[in-house]
């Protein structure tokens, strides 16, 4: 079951649900958090607290994009209580490179970087027997819900950065129960938008390169993570592909259980904050950046899964450089 949230017609927000090609407006439901919500209150599923709506017309989610009147799948009324977060580190990329990988770095194990020291760590103990925690994998902090960009809409580059680029991700949409208890919706693309000439000035800058804003949908998959996805990431430039390429998700094709990320994010009591919305993405092994290609202003970011119905589709914006420094005021 897929579902996601529109403009409709009155200027207003809708919900649409759909299992198969055909997607319906969900009567009586404001919004995806209120439908969430009032699951959580009830002790039901999603799916359940659906069955107690009646649904409307059918509805043409492609056109709905083409019309740029698709919203996040999900969001909050006040956006500081939404959070965008990741984790890094955590796929295998391909069997053939990860096995050269294993040979040299068996070779001289005091060669290895931070990173391929937390990549193993992920090998060796990120897929725990169920109900034990593995190991941490890599983590970080992207921003709130004002970072978090509605599928079509530009992500924006700001005018300090080195550069802007993709990174197609699954996400996990979660909402924080009254008790603080959290709460898997389900699971979604998502582009979690990186400046990696920055990153790659120094690991260091990691934190920074990952302040920029992100987008995510347009559908949210209400089931459990296929265990193999297989998915395309692709650059259009002028309405040609510049850049495409697969790339691969879910758990067969990582070095950690979903299980042992969500751990590992809501083990801290700032995550389980009452009506809080978390967006987790857990992370690729396919970039442009690595094959060299540096998007332009205006060229479009495609992240394609069959999955988790329509593409999340975003052109990218530069803003340009800016004089001065940023002042603070003393007050």
């Amino acid at each position: 079951m897929l579902i996601s949230q529109f403009k409709n017609d009155a200027g207003g927000v809708s919900v649409a649900v759909r299992n198969g090609t055909e997607a319906m407006v969900v009567d009586g439901v404001s919004s995806t958090l209120d439908l969430a919500s009032r699951a959580i209150k009830d002790g039901t599923t999603i799916a359940q607290c659906l069955r107690a709506h009646s649904l409307g017309p059918a509805i043409d989610i492609e056109a709905l994009a083409a019309e740029d009147r698709l919203l996040l799948p999900i969001s909050h009324p006040d956006p500081a209580h939404m959070h965008l977060t990741g984790t890094g580190l955590t796929h295998l990329g391909s069997a053939s490179t990860r096995d050269a990988m294993h040979a040299a770095n068996k070779a001289d194990p005091s060669t290895l970087t931070d990173s391929m020291k937390i990549f193993n760590m992920g090998l060796e103990n990120g897929k725990p027997e169920p109900g034990k925690p593995g190991v941490q994998p890599e983590w970080f902090y992207k921003g709130n819900g004002t970072c978090a960009i509605s599928p079509g809409a530009p992500l924006v580059s700001p005018a300090f950065a080195d550069d802007g680029g993709e990174e197609p991700e699954i996400a996990g949409i979660y909402l924080i129960g009254d008790d603080g208890s959290p709460f898997r919706i389900g699971f979604a693309l998502s582009n979690e938008f990186s400046d990696h000439v920055m990153e790659r000035v120094n690991y260091l800058y990691l934190a920074h390169s990952k302040l920029r804003p992100a987008s995510f949908g347009p559908e949210i998959l209400v089931a459990p993570l296929p265990d193999d996805i297989r998915g395309t990431s692709a650059i259009r430039r002028d309405g040609e592909i510049i850049w495409e390429k697969p790339f691969l998700s879910g758990e067969a094709n990582m070095s950690h259980t979903i299980a042992n990320l969500e751990h590992h994010h809501f083990k801290y009591e700032l995550f389980r904050q009452p009506g809080d919305i978390h967006v987790h993405m857990f992370g690729t092994a396919t970039l442009s950046f690595a094959d060299q290609v540096r998007a332009e202003n205006g060229d479009v970011f495609e992240i394609s899964a069959p999955q988790f119905g329509v593409p999340l589709r975003n052109p990218l914006a530069i803003t340009p450089p800016a004089s001065g420094v940023a002042s603070v005021k003393v007050l």
